[in-house]
C-alpha cells in the first residue's frame, strides 16, 4: 500500500460491524492533494461513507465533497468549483485475477467500481482522492475566457474553423 496524502485505513474488522465515516481533510492534506492533482487550491475536502463487510471484501458507499480551484485551460485564470461526487465501491480479494493475453474480458457497469483488497485493509482516503480526481473538469474554462482570448486576437473555433473561409466567400459577389 503506497502512502496517501489523506490516509484513512478501514479493516475487515471495522467493516464487519458496519461503520459510518465522516471526515474532513486538514490544511496539510488538502495542500498535498492539490499539488498531486494539479489544483490551484483545495479549500475543502470531505468524505462521508457507510462501510460494511461483503462476501470477499469491503463495500463503501458515500460521497466526496470538495471546493476546488483549477486553472483555466485557455487563460490560466482561477476557476472555482464545488463538487459532490457519489461513489459505490467494492474492495474484493480476487479482483485482479490474472487473464491471459488471448482471453477476452467483458466489463459491465457493475464491475467499474471494483478495487483490489490489500490484505485485510483498504485506504478509503486514497479512494476518495481518486474519486475527486475523476470528478474534476479535465478542461476547466473561466467564464470570461472567450472575451479575453478575443481581445488578445485569438480566433474562436467558429472563426478559424474549416468552414469560416467558405462562409466569407459565400458573402462576396463573384466568388
Amino acid at each position: 500500500m503506497t502512502a496517501s496524502e489523506f490516509p484513512l485505513i478501514v479493516t475487515l474488522a471495522d467493516a464487519a460491524h458496519g461503520r459510518t465515516i465522516a471526515v474532513e481533510a486538514d490544511a496539510d492534506a488538502r495542500k498535498a492533494i492539490a499539488r498531486r492533482l494539479g489544483l490551484v487550491a483545495l479549500d475543502r475536502f470531505s468524505l462521508s461513507a457507510e462501510v460494511r463487510a461483503i462476501a470477499g471484501g469491503i463495500a463503501a458507499k458515500g460521497e466526496v465533497g470538495a471546493e476546488v480551484v483549477q486553472a483555466c485551460a485557455a487563460t490560466d485564470l482561477p476557476v472555482p468549483a464545488t463538487l459532490a461526487e457519489a461513489f459505490d465501491l467494492r474492495f474484493l480479494r480476487d479482483v485482479d485475477a490474472p487473464a491471459s493475453e488471448d482471453d477476452e474480458i467483458e466489463i459491465g457497469s457493475e464491475d467499474l467500481d471494483l478495487l483490489p483488497l490489500e490484505g485485510d485493509r483498504v485506504d478509503l482516503g486514497e479512494a476518495a482522492v481518486q474519486t475527486l480526481s475523476l470528478a474534476l473538469d479535465p478542461f476547466p474554462r473561466h467564464p470570461d475566457a472567450t472575451r479575453i482570448l478575443a481581445e488578445k486576437g485569438v480566433l474562436s473555433e467558429e472563426a478559424a474553423g474549416p468552414f469560416a473561409a467558405l462562409a466569407k466567400l459565400r458573402g462576396k459577389p463573384g466568388a
